[in-house]
């Protein structure tokens, strides 16, 4: 019997799939433990609680808490040895004008998902100031490098495929902490799945037959990613860093939905 070959596309989704099925199964393993001294000095938690307070941080539902906080300290390991590194020697190779040009390429290829997820959500206003942006600065931005959209008062209009689903009621579900990738829920993790799935078919994935190309165009986008995110974990000092950056980021999404 003949072995079917799938087409190029889906054979890039199914490894992508695979891989981050491999990177699940590692954050939920054992997780490093700290050295002496390599923990930041935190707040002692009976100076920040009072008994009998409610406080609004606790009304996400997390019912995998415990298994989001060895993955949330997954993260913190992977950001400070594996990641972090890799960002902070990009930023020493390349000058500051060199980065800017990567964050626009970057930005400007992020308005197709944009431009998808407004029409999707009958914003006729954001979706032709998107498609501008993206015409506009793919001409005379020179194939995004440059963003003259904003210039001309067309700012962006983000939208993803986590906030469509908002847009029509579909609720957060479950508090997660995605490996490597950070906080989510499990109606946003829906959302990335599809909006990977479209970027891996569209976008710089799928613009060559060389692992070597597609690789590399994949991790710059990665890395570009993590350089314009300011987030450190363990920077904050206190004891409920992960109950804050849940609370925060749950009502972050609530506000970009709302809008």
């Amino acid at each position: 019997m003949r072995a079917v070959m799938l087409p190029l596309p889906y054979r890039i989704v199914i490894r992508n799939a695979l891989l981050l099925f491999a990177v699940l199964l590692t954050a939920c393993s054992a997780v490093p433990q700290p050295t002496p001294g390599e923990q930041l000095p935190r707040h002692p938690v009976e100076i920040e609680i009072k008994p009998g307070v409610h406080y609004p941080i606790d009304d996400v539902l997390d019912p995998l808490e415990r298994v989001n906080r060895r993955i949330y300290d997954f993260n913190y390991y992977f950001d400070k040895y594996v990641f972090l590194p890799v960002v902070n020697t990009y930023r020493f190779l390349l000058p500051d004008y060199a980065e800017k040009r990567v964050s626009s390429f970057f930005g400007n290829l992020g308005e197709i998902g944009n431009f998808v997820n407004n029409l999707l959500q009958f914003k006729p206003r954001a979706t032709g100031i998107t498609l501008s942006r993206f015409l506009i600065n793919s001409t005379a931005g020179i194939a995004g490098l440059w963003d003259p959209a904003t210039a001309m008062g067309l700012s962006r209009q983000p939208e993803d495929f986590g906030q469509t689903l908002g847009h029509y009621g579909a609720g957060h579900g479950p508090y997660l902490v995605l490996p490597i990738l950070g906080p989510s829920n499990l109606r946003d993790t829906g959302g990335f799945i599809v909006d990977t799935t479209a970027y891996t078919l569209l976008g710089p994935p799928s613009w060559s037959d060389e692992e070597v190309v597609r690789t590399g165009l994949t991790g710059l986008d990665a890395i570009d990613q993590r350089h314009r995110q300011p987030f450190r974990y363990h920077a904050s000092g206190s004891p409920f860093e992960y109950e804050i950056v849940r609370y925060l980021y749950t009502k972050k999404r609530d506000l970009e939905i709302a809008k």
